[in-house]
């Protein structure tokens, strides 16, 4: 399917003004670790419906230098494609991020997740996506992390950031498996591919919109 250029600006733009997946003006967390002293390599992990979209989105963000979709939340027998679409797994789609903490904080990667990656208030769904393989979570690997990724739950839900209460489970990450090979990096390989140019160069875009100084190309 060829879609012409203004059809791509009509979806761009009435994502960005109305779309679901879409919020603008979050504030930064009020709870953060300062940024490191010097450059190192730490991981997040974040499901947010089809992990396309998601691991786009990071992979243009300042300070990250990689981004791995797969799965989390179920065991290593049954993170496959075909297996985890039942929702009967434990699985849901994530993207593993790995960033410099001297350069970005992990308070503004998740800011960059509630604010442009997914809508956090759709319950075990996301867009056209149902199924609890594509709910909202944080699988966090550190007590610091499950702090700050809480704190900011709490911070939003208290400024009536979104129309409805945040639904995003903040869980302990167990494992991640990355996803087969025709997954990764697929947004950049298949740009014309309906179901990205309606559900995820508009989180780019926003991203680019809304985060001038993360955003890396």
């Amino acid at each position: 399917m060829k879609t012409s250029r203004s059809m791509l600006a009509s979806v761009l733009g009435s994502l960005l003004i109305g779309g679901h997946a879409i919020a603008a003006g979050l504030p930064d967390p009020a709870a953060d670790d300062a940024k490191a002293s010097k450059p190192a390599q730490a991981t997040a992990v974040f499901a947010g419906g089809c992990f396309w979209g998601v691991d786009a989105v990071f992979k243009h963000v300042k300070g990250v230098t990689s981004a791995t979709s797969g799965y989390s939340g179920g065991s290593a027998t049954t993170a496959h494609y075909e297996i985890v679409g039942s929702g009967l797994t434990g699985h849901a789609e994530s993207v593993e991020v790995t960033y410099d903490p001297s350069q970005i904080t992990y308070g503004q990667l998740l800011r960059v997740f509630f604010s442009v990656a997914h809508d956090p208030t759709q319950l075990n769904r996301q867009g056209p996506d149902v199924g609890t393989q594509y709910r909202s979570a944080i699988f966090y690997a550190n007590p610091e992390q499950q702090r700050i990724a809480q704190a900011y739950i709490t911070q939003l839900d208290g400024a009536k950031a979104f129309p409805k209460p945040i639904v995003t489970e903040v869980v302990q990450l167990k494992a991640f498996y990355p996803a087969e090979s025709y997954h990764q990096n697929y947004l950049a390989l298949h740009p014309s591919s309906p179901y990205i140019v309606y559900n995820d160069l508009p989180k780019l875009a926003a991203l680019k919109t809304q985060f001038p100084e993360l955003y890396a190309k």
